[in-house]
């Protein structure tokens, strides 16, 4: 392939970077001809124009433009070590190991995107994104039109979901941008949740490859089928419990039970985001979790909060807002973990979380301090 010294860089981009857009990097960074990167990629180089014009017309979205931005210092700056014809074709066909360590993986996008996804999944939510803050927040808006935000983003994560398309955002010229899940987002969310069941079944992971979060193939795994029944794992149960009705045909679950439960899952939010989360949460339901003591003011905060709020439910209560409000699990799931009757669960959550609403009260007054 006859291409001059100085078109070529030594850029190794991290593993969980789509192919699309390394494409487009590596052609408009170093100059390397579209037809070189097809050749280099084994595709052809209609595929690799129409991605280079696909990511050009994007550039007008916040998230994109600054994960392109981040990724093409990376490109500058690994063109100053080496220029290598050989190197330049392995970066393009994902073949090479990064060369600077990339404090993002695959398993941390992973990690948090599970439980981002599941809260876009919900009825009336965005992710807002405003240009001059550091993190984005989920944002879902009521059938009554307020707003409640349910989850926290950092804001590389949300960077990468926007550049695997997991996420979009139609209107991107406002001062706060607003985004909604894609539906290659609910494929990649059905993979995720399947391979999570997977691995608490004791079944392989088949999907990931042996080196490890250098190695996820995502574009190969994303396109595939999930059965639809997963469905059931992308709405938080007070969503769904505050649509129904009960008896009187008043909703199962109050406006303030549903925002009690929200505020818990906010700190919750700020423990994993602020602190890495937390090893075990058995020990908080007496009273005797650790006290958090490096991290962020809010974070430290949030996870007070926490403790006297699951001390103050005790076992069984704190258990099943934890698991329901937080980790978003269904009320069958709970019920079978926790040892309890069918139909018995939603009960339960509505007792913790009346108990939970009267600790805020109490404890914050009736609309709780300033979170963040």
């Amino acid at each position: 392939m006859a291409v001059r010294q100085s078109q070529l860089a030594t850029a190794k981009f991290p593993h969980w970077v789509p192919d699309a857009a390394r494409h487009y990097l590596v052609h408009t960074e170093t100059g390397l001809s579209i037809r070189a990167v097809a050749q280099a990629s084994d595709c052809h180089p209609s595929t690799v124009m129409r991605q280079v014009r696909r990511f050009e017309g994007r550039r007008d979205d916040p998230l994109i433009d600054s994960a392109l931005r981040a990724l093409s210092e990376q490109v500058t700056a690994c063109d100053k070590e080496r220029k290598r014809t050989k190197d330049m074709l392995n970066i393009v066909s994902g073949k090479t190991d990064p060369l600077l360590p990339a404090a993002l993986t695959q398993g941390r996008i992973d990690q948090d995107a599970k439980r981002i996804l599941r809260r876009l999944c919900e009825q009336g939510a965005v992710l807002a994104v405003a240009r001059e803050m550091e993190t984005a927040v989920v944002v879902r808006v009521t059938p009554e039109g307020e707003q409640v935000r349910t989850a926290i983003v950092e804001r590389e994560i949300a960077q990468a979901m926007a550049l695997k398309d997991w996420i979009s955002c139609p209107d991107p010229e406002g001062r706060i941008a607003r985004y909604f899940i894609t539906n290659t987002g609910r494929a990649a969310l059905r993979r995720l949740t399947a391979e999570e069941e997977n691995r608490a079944s004791g079944f392989a992971d088949r999907t990931h490859d042996p080196k490890g979060d250098a190695g996820w193939d995502i574009a190969a795994i994303e396109g595939v089928a999930r059965p639809q029944q997963r469905a059931q794992f992308v709405e938080s149960p007070l969503v769904g419990l505050a649509r129904r009705k009960d008896r009187n045909g008043k909703p199962f679950l109050s406006r303030e039970l549903v925002a009690a439960g929200e505020r818990l899952r906010e700190d919750y939010e700020l423990v994993e985001v602020g602190l890495g989360g937390v090893e075990s949460w058995d020990s908080f339901m007496t009273g005797e979790g650790p006290v958090a003591k490096d991290g962020t003011k809010g974070a430290i905060d949030a996870h007070q909060r926490m403790r006297d709020a699951l001390a103050e439910l005790g076992p069984g209560l704190g258990d099943v807002v934890l698991r329901c409000c937080c980790f978003l699990e269904g009320l069958e799931q709970t019920e079978k973990k926790m040892g309890w009757s069918a139909r018995s669960g939603k009960i339960v959550l509505r007792i913790a979380l009346q108990r939970l609403k009267r600790h805020y009260v109490q404890t914050q007054g009736a609309y709780g301090p300033m979170i963040g």
